[in-house]
Formats: structure tokens, C-alpha cells, sequence
């Protein structure tokens, strides 16, 4: 191995390091509070519910979701780049704590599913 393939190599294990911890930072930091978000709820669950299990059939059940699934689609409402009628306007205030918040509420609630006989 020639020395600027090891150091190449050294590198990139570095930035790959520096990386994940970031990351880990990142998501520590963006972690949002179950107890607001459940507050926050209450006014989805005309439409998903109040423990996140749908009312309607067009709306989708958000109990159990993962919280980065969560909070993802939030932020796509809130911009438009995903395109709902009514979740847009519903999002469009939202702040990042506010989704981070919700996305914890949701992502807690725990289910089960059965498979039918």
C-alpha cells in the first residue's frame, strides 16, 4: 500500500467517524418531547385519531410510525414538496420543535398487529 492510499484510507475513516458522530448529535438534538406532542395531537385526532389510529378512511394511522418517518412527512407538508389539501395547511406553522415533538408522540404509541386467520 503506497502512503497516499493510507492516508487516503486514514481519511475517510476519519470523516466517516466525524460524521456518524455528528449525526448522533443531530439526532439527539432534533429529539422531540412525547409529552408536548401529545398535547400537540389532540387537534389530529379528528382525522388520524386520538391514540393515532385513523378515523378516516384517507387518513392514515400514524400510531407506531417510525419518529424520522414521521418527521420527514411533516416537513414535506409543511413546504409543499408533498402535496395534501388539508396537511398543508396544517403543517405550513408547524415549527421543527413542534414536528419533532408530534413525531415522538406518534412514534411512541406502541401497537400490535395480528394476522387475520
Amino acid at each position: 500500500m503506497t502512503s497516499r492510499s493510507h492516508s487516503i484510507r486514514i481519511l475517510s475513516a476519519t470523516l466517516c467517524a466525524g460524521l456518524s458522530v455528528a449525526a448522533a448529535a443531530a439526532a439527539a438534538a432534533a429529539a422531540g418531547d412525547a409529552a408536548v406532542g401529545r398535547i400537540k395531537a389532540q387537534a389530529c385526532a379528528v382525522c388520524h385519531g386520538a391514540a393515532g389510529i385513523s378515523t378516516l378512511p384517507d387518513a392514515p394511522n400514524l400510531a407506531g410510525q417510525p419518529e424520522i418517518y414521521l418527521s420527514n412527512q411533516l416537513r414535506a407538508f409543511r413546504n409543499g414538496e408533498r402535496r395534501h389539501e388539508v396537511m398543508n395547511v396544517v403543517a405550513r406553522p408547524l415549527s421543527d420543535d413542534d414536528i419533532a415533538s408530534l413525531a415522538a408522540w406518534f412514534s411512541s404509541i406502541r401497537i400490535e398487529a395480528k394476522a387475520s386467520d
